[in-house]
């Protein structure tokens, strides 16, 4: 029992890794980025890339990773997303919808269908007993690092000037531009962090979520469910929707293989219907 319990909180910090960025565009933007998912996919096909061509070491493959698929992001939002913002959400779904199966038709072309294996460094494989349990060295890792960016997470939001930049663009946007504050530049730096923390999430879920063209379309729902579950916008309801669906994914699968796939939608409705806007999540979007 315990060791599905950590297996579940692991998976649920991978998840609130790719979907944190996701809930901050739209919960605090107000922008639907479908495409959420493709720079998750980017940053699994950078790693196999750095550490199979490159030679290039996995722990500092995901430094690497994550300021790559945040400048990738920043030419994305320069040409694209930025004459969205004011959009339609019809419209902004659209486009996203439409980058994935660009994103999919070019990872095929460019690595072909098959899975995409990456060999963990000797530090993170096999087992560590921690009180009596025998847990996985990488799944440790992946929880220390949910951790250290959840706290630097709400910090940056809370403590910073940047933070309160945010803050500021996200409730009060013509203030906020009268009192010098370039809200552009601000939501263009979000879109970057969010972003680049899905790239370093979808590198270190390879060998858990596995890495194919497709992975932006089958993976989708479960971050749109982090997303909506734990409230848009809010960093603190991410990380506690995503451990609790992550722990209610990896439990139905265990104890009921037959069914364990819909626990989730399961775990979700009934969320919802308990908390309508999200566990910690804002009423509205700004």
């Amino acid at each position: 029992m315990g060791t599905i319990l950590f297996d579940g909180i692991a998976y649920g910090m991978l998840l609130f890794l790719i979907s944190v960025g996701l809930s901050v565009t739209l919960g605090m933007m107000g922008f639907i980025n479908l495409a959420h998912g493709v720079f998750a996919m980017i940053g699994g096909y950078l790693l196999v890339t750095l550490m199979g061509k490159a030679g290039i070491d996995f722990f500092l493959a995901l430094p690497l990773i994550f300021l790559a698929t945040a400048a990738f992001s920043l030419v994305l939002e320069r040409g694209l997303y930025r004459q969205l913002y004011r959009s339609t959400h019809l419209k902004q779904v659209l486009l996203t919808v439409g980058l994935i199966l660009v994103a999919v038709a070019a990872a095929t072309y460019a690595f072909g269908p098959a899975q995409q294996p990456v060999k963990l460094p000797g530090a993170l494989a096999g087992q560590v007993e921690v009180l009596g349990l025998e847990l996985s060295r990488y799944k440790l890792f992946l929880v220390a690092v949910g951790i250290a960016i959840t706290l630097a997470l709400v910090f940056g939001l809370e403590r910073t000037r940047f933070g309160a930049r945010i803050r500021a663009s996200v409730d009060r946007q013509s203030t906020a531009e009268a009192m010098g504050i370039h809200v552009g530049r601000v939501f263009q730096l979000t879109l970057a962090i969010g972003s680049g923390l899905a790239g370093l999430g979808g590198a270190l879920g390879v060998n858990i979520l596995g890495l194919d063209p497709h992975f932006p379309l089958k993976t989708l729902v479960y971050f749109l469910l982090v997303v909506v579950v734990g409230g848009a916008g809010s960093i603190p309801g991410t990380l506690l929707a995503a451990l609790v669906l992550g722990m209610a994914d990896t439990a139905g699968k265990y104890y009921l293989p037959e069914v364990g796939a819909f626990i989730i939608y399961a775990a979700m409705i009934a969320l919802l219907l308990a908390f309508p806007h999200g566990l910690l999540g804002r009423r509205r979007l700004a």
